[in-house]
């Protein structure tokens, strides 16, 4: 609920409006993720702090991690300080990438909490103090990128692209790293990716029409307004229509007007 809860109480509280394609780009991106989670297999039971090293040690979640940082390093050095300030999907995908790390940081810190509790050495084992470490700088990062975001662009517009980003994030994240995606079937696949896509079309509908004032009392009048460009033509075209014998009559002088 926290897409139309943001876009109601910015409405109300900040003065922010959403048109009618931004509204529908909400539900849609609801219905998106919705469908995703639904379709995502449980996540693989992982009990002790050395299972989860084990899985954060495997090639191919060292290699989706090392494609994150370098997206993020992209990010935030290059295109944050060129495009930041006009583009809204760049400091929002800085904290939706960053957001898969403090994920998998919590998962780890909440199995080390646990073990703590049942008096295991947890303080000792150094994955708990790397987990903390990453857990407090990707917070750090995503509250500093979500502000600037806040700062320029639409609240009403802001919440529903970054709850939609980092969805997709996570529940990536998740299947590699727990290989969720072993154990799915061809439905859950399927509907994976047909939520993926309704994810794509309502984040598109929120940031490309977001300057339309669209709604349904005025819908009428938006279509109805659409008339056909005049048509221009040129001083070649006009010379020849006006020098054209078949048009001007044979008893009349011939003028011949020339438009700077």
């Amino acid at each position: 609920f926290s897409v139309p809860r943001s876009a109601i109480l910015s409405s109300y509280l900040l003065g922010e409006r959403l048109n009618l394609l931004g509204k529908l780009g909400c539900l849609l991106s609801l219905v998106g993720s919705t469908v995703m989670v639904i379709h995502a297999p449980e996540d693989e039971e992982v009990t002790t702090l050395e299972e989860m090293t084990s899985k954060l040690k495997e090639p191919g979640f060292l290699a989706y991690a090392a494609i994150l940082l370098a997206l993020c390093f992209l990010l935030i050095f290059y295109l944050a300080p060129r495009y930041g300030q006009s583009n809204i999907l760049v400091y929002l995908t800085i904290c939706s990438v960053i957001g898969a790390f403090s994920v998998s940081s919590v998962k780890g810190l909440g199995i080390a909490i646990k073990g703590f509790f049942a008096g295991q050495p947890v303080l000792q084992h150094p994955l708990t103090w790397i987990l903390v470490i990453t857990l407090v700088a990707s917070i750090t990062t995503q509250i500093n990128y979500l502000n600037k975001s806040l700062d320029i662009f639409n609240t009403s517009l802001v919440f529903p692209i970054y709850y939609v980003l980092f969805t997709t994030i996570v529940i990536t994240t998740s299947v590699i790293l727990f290989k969720e995606w072993v154990a799915m079937t061809v439905v859950d696949i399927i509907g994976t990716v047909c939520g993926f896509l309704t994810i794509i079309l309502g984040v598109f509908l929120l940031h490309a029409f977001k300057d339309m004032d669209i709604s349904l009392g005025n819908l009428p009048q938006v279509l109805q307004n659409e008339q056909p460009a005049p048509v221009t033509r040129d001083d070649k075209n006009i010379l020849i229509e006006v020098d054209n014998s078949s048009i001007a009559p044979e008893d009349k002088p011939k003028v011949f007007v020339l438009f700077t």
